[in-house]
């Protein structure tokens, strides 16, 4: 069995480094595949030729809230097909993304399940869905432009009463700063209807070879869906969703796996995880955990190597893999 670990990444070279070392290194069987936006920070590609199965491709942006993120999501399931990889299942990541459990347990999993799949999914206008409906009216009803992907804490400030204003007084318009400046306006041509629920969850997710498949064509075949998709707000956290749960093809388990902290987020952001966190993202049920900073705390990382390799089935090889910032060769023991 083959796992193809899909990683978007766009900042902080050293830390996808150690993600790549840490998953070939723990791996028995793995295709990696690093999409990168060479826009936001470079990426010395060189470190991984000598890796075998691990390739990158570049990836045109990851703006937060825009299209951009799920059309690189559906241009490396893309490149997988056009390329012929073999893998059973597709876990996407990102770079601040770190596995929280050794990886032959979590494939040993995936080897056994009669899932086809671990995403969280909810019918977004369900009394089950943590979303208002205002939420859901304003991300999924509206055609939006992006504008500027990063705003400063006082331009947020100004903001903030001028959004208040537009968003509260009429219905045609909204305005966003979250994730950079957005101006949405009111779409009367609803996509969805009783034979086309709109679904909701995290855009993270474990899904099998025949659901990222289905994903890609699906796509294809149906191309207003993605047109639809595209001048929307977030839609990386409906559109899998959406299709698979309307398609009524897979047995799909309502939980991704994973761990993120929003509480008390701002702007949709989640907290950067630290050592005081270990506990709570080691528990059998999480398989990985987000976001993560070596520049904030490099420790909660090094905890969770020791974890991994220590209780790793490991009789892989080692990885030498060179540091970008000394050029001299790391080595991670196994």
């Amino acid at each position: 069995m083959t796992v193809c670990y899909l990683i978007q990444t766009y900042k902080n070279p050293e830390q996808i480094y150690r993600l790549v070392r840490l998953i070939k290194n723990t791996s028995s069987n793995c295709f990696i595949l690093v999409s990168h936006n060479f826009n936001s920070c470079s990426l010395n590609t060189s470190l991984f030729k000598k890796l075998k199965n691990v390739e990158v491709i570049p990836n045109n942006g990851v703006m937060m809230g825009s299209f951009a993120i799920i059309q690189g999501f559906f241009d490396a399931i893309g490149w997988l097909l056009s390329k012929e990889i073999k893998f059973d299942w597709l876990i996407n990541i990102t770079g601040q993304d770190y596995p929280t459990q050794p990886l032959y347990k979590i494939e040993n999993f995936l080897s056994k399940t009669s899932y086809d799949g671990f995403i969280e999914h909810f019918d977004v206008y369900s009394n089950k869905s943590p979303w208002s409906k205002k939420i859901v009216n304003a991300r999924y009803l509206y055609h939006y432009k992006h504008f500027q992907e990063y705003l400063s804490p006082w331009q947020r400030l100004m903001l903030k009463p001028v959004k208040h204003i537009i968003n509260n007084s009429q219905p045609f318009i909204r305005l966003d700063y979250s994730y950079g400046m957005t101006i949405g306006v009111k779409n009367f041509s609803d996509l969805f209807n009783k034979n086309f629920t709109c679904y909701g969850g995290s855009y993270f997710a474990t899904i099998s070879q025949q659901c990222a498949r289905y994903l890609y064509y699906f796509a294809k075949e149906n191309p207003y869906v993605l047109d639809y998709y595209k001048k929307t707000y977030i839609p990386e956290e409906s559109l899998i969703q959406t299709i698979l749960l309307n398609s009524k093809k897979f047995h799909l388990y309502n939980s991704n796996f994973r761990y993120t902290d929003f509480i008390n987020s701002r702007h949709g952001h989640p907290h950067i995880l630290t050592s005081k966190d270990y506990p709570l993202i080691t528990k059998d049920n999480i398989h990985f955990a987000r976001k993560f900073d070596m520049n904030v705390d490099s420790t909660i990382l090094d905890k969770l190597d020791e974890r991994i390799f220590s209780h790793g089935k490991i009789d892989i090889p080692s990885v030498e893999f060179a540091s970008e910032k000394n050029n001299s060769v790391e080595s991670v023991k196994t």
